[in-house]
């Protein structure tokens, strides 16, 4: 994930770019899929245990606050980091998803694990975490293992599976188009192009 590394580096140095730019397919982004979603969104597939994950949340959130009216933003939870965890924070963050806790809970395990160095080794440690950011522990246990819970982990999966992701953060917009991350120099080129492949039609 250099490349990666490269880009968080561009954004935080080079100047916003005020001329609209012109984005090209292989260069800025990938066609995936040839039949797009039937409303515009976007997806970010992202693990907890990926630093440029956490790295790029206040990238992302700036992002979000200039979508357009009426297209959702969606967290896609990967299980391939993380070892045997992988799964459980997926499932953690369903379960924060669905208690309407998720906006305080990703940023503070982002903090635990890549700040405070202390990734959580159990469910029992996730358990806590939500505790200590106000979930109730009753509400989480009930949550946990509900269908609903596991429904969307499957999702999850499913998703990951369907686009072949094999790499974090990654961003797909419209379920079609694929952003190549590394083309991309500074947060408003970055928002453009999200609005570029929002807007296209073919």
């Amino acid at each position: 994930m250099k490349k990666v590394l490269f880009f968080l580096a561009a954004m935080l140095m080079i100047p916003m770019v005020h001329a609209a730019p012109e984005f090209k397919e292989g260069v800025n982004y990938d066609v995936v899929k040839q039949t797009g979603t039937a409303q515009p969104e976007v997806m970010e597939f992202f693990s907890y245990y990926c630093p440029h994950c956490a790295t790029f949340e206040p990238i992302v959130e700036q992002m979000k606050a200039e979508l357009p009216k009426g297209v959702t933003l969606k967290k896609n939870p990967v299980g391939f980091l993380g070892r045997e965890m992988g799964p459980e924070m997926q499932r953690a963050y369903a379960v924060a998803s669905l208690l309407n806790a998720e906006a305080k809970l990703t940023p503070a395990i982002f903090n635990k694990i890549h700040v405070q160095r202390q990734p959580p080794m159990s469910r029992d440690d996730v358990k806590q975490l939500f505790v200590a950011n106000g979930v109730p522990a009753e509400e989480f246990d009930g949550a946990v293992d509900s269908f609903a819970v596991s429904g969307m982990v499957s999702q999850f999966d499913r998703n990951m599976e369907s686009y072949n992701i094999r790499g974090v953060p990654a961003f797909l917009v419209n379920g079609k188009y694929m952003i190549k991350i590394e083309s991309i120099s500074s947060q408003e080129q970055f928002n453009q192009l999200v609005k570029f492949l929002l807007a296209k039609k073919d």
